[in-house]
């Protein structure tokens, strides 16, 4: 997979952080969809970091499209 390195931004709403790891977070999507995010892709803008929160995701847009979160 070939990385963009431009600064595009993806923001996803309705969000909740159901799992997370050291290195990564586990968000519930699209009424139950489930996907792991790397938490160093989350963005500083961002609304859920961390295990129950709700909120904004903001990921980069090459992460969202590979994900399939837009």
């Amino acid at each position: 997979m070939m990385r963009q390195r431009d600064s595009a931004l993806a923001e996803i709403d309705d969000v909740e952080v159901v799992g997370a790891t050291d290195k990564a977070i586990r968000v519930r999507v699209d009424g139950g969809r489930e996907v792991w995010v790397p938490q160093s892709q989350v963005h500083d803008n961002s609304e859920v970091w961390k295990l129950g929160d709700k909120g904004t995701l903001v990921v980069p847009e090459w992460l969202a499209i590979d994900k399939g979160l837009v």
